[in-house]
Parts: structure tokens; C-alpha cells; sequence
């Protein structure tokens, strides 16, 4: 058993039922009350977030998840199918369970969390930021750029992305697959 001392950031509780990442979390301690944990929390098995607020030393329940790496193959209408990178296993999964789906490219390496209790495949992160081409951009036009003047461009996997000005089709940027945000041109 664990209780509200142990939570930490990304960790999974279970909550009423359903499975919950926690994003955050807090204290927060008044000279006459008693000391409350507070989290911000992300459902896994659902598309809520959640705020919970529980007494200092309240019990939680912890569910081990353990995080795997697969190769994102392709798409078709039974969902997404990844494979395993050490026992070549395939799965199929619902788009509701990945991350930024608008991202994903025939060979990309993805992390699957997986249950350890039921053996259930969770959710799919994409890494952090990620190497995309530019295959459509306007061209940009010089002139006023005293502020960050942005355009959309559209990247190989059919996502649009903007960007500065100067990036051109063809190009490679790198693009944050939490924000869907233009990070930097890569050479």
C-alpha cells in the first residue's frame, strides 16, 4: 500500500475504477488544518482530467505500469499496429489510445505502456520531439519579421505545423509532439 507521501509526477493511480497519470501535485498546509495533497490528474482509460484532493497519509492504490518500446507500422481500419522492438509481437491499438496520432510515421520508434496486473496495453507516447519534413509551405515573404511571424506548413505525416517564415518545403524541423509546436530546423 502506498498513501499520498509516494505520489510523484506521471505516476498511475487507480481512482473510482478507472486509471489516472498524475501531472502534478502539490501540499498545501494551514496553521489549523491538517496538512491536504492535491493532484491534477489525466485519465488513461478515459479522456477526463481531474483535480483530487486527499488528506495527508490517505491510502492510494498505485497500479504498475511498465513502459516498452514498439515500432509504429502502419494504419489501417482495425486501428494503429505497432511492434514489439525484442519479440517482433504485433498489436493493434485505437487511435483514442495514442498521444499525438498527427505525428506518427511508418517506422517510428513509440513507447507502450502497459498494465502489469492485466497485461493491457494503455496508452502510446510518442518521444518528446521528433524529426518531420516539410512537404508543403508557402513561400515566405520578406518584410515585416520585428515580431516571430509564423505560417502553416504541412510535415510528411500530413499534420500542419507552423513555422517561421524562413522554412521552406523540403526542409527537416523538429517539432514537440506535446505542444505540436515548431522547436527547430535540423541540418
Amino acid at each position: 500500500m502506498a498513501n499520498t507521501a509516494d505520489i510523484s509526477r506521471g505516476m498511475i493511480i487507480k481512482l473510482d475504477g478507472s486509471l489516472y497519470s498524475v501531472i502534478e501535485f502539490g501540499e498545501n498546509k494551514t496553521a489549523r488544518a491538517a496538512a491536504k495533497v492535491w493532484a491534477k490528474l489525466k485519465g488513461v482509460d478515459n479522456t477526463r482530467t481531474i483535480e483530487k484532493t486527499w488528506n495527508s497519509g490517505d491510502t492510494i492504490y498505485p497500479v504498475r505500469v511498465e513502459k516498452k518500446n514498439y515500432q509504429f507500422l502502419y494504419k489501417d481500419d482495425t486501428g494503429y499496429s505497432f511492434m514489439d522492438n525484442e519479440t517482433f509481437e504485433q498489436i493493434a491499438l485505437q487511435e483514442s489510445l495514442v498521444d499525438a496520432p498527427q505525428f506518427l510515421k511508418e517506422g517510428q520508434e513509440v513507447f507502450v505502456l502497459i498494465n502489469t496486473e492485466t497485461d493491457q496495453p494503455m496508452n502510446v507516447e510518442l518521444p518528446d520531439k521528433i524529426v518531420l519534413q516539410v512537404t508543403y509551405s508557402e513561400p515566405g515573404v520578406k518584410g515585416d519579421t520585428a515580431t516571430r511571424t509564423l505560417k502553416p506548413a504541412t510535415v510528411e505525416t500530413g499534420a500542419t505545423v507552423n513555422v517561421p517564415l524562413f522554412v521552406n518545403e523540403g526542409e527537416m524541423i523538429r517539432v514537440n509532439t506535446k505542444t505540436g509546436e515548431y522547436v527547430e530546423r535540423v541540418k
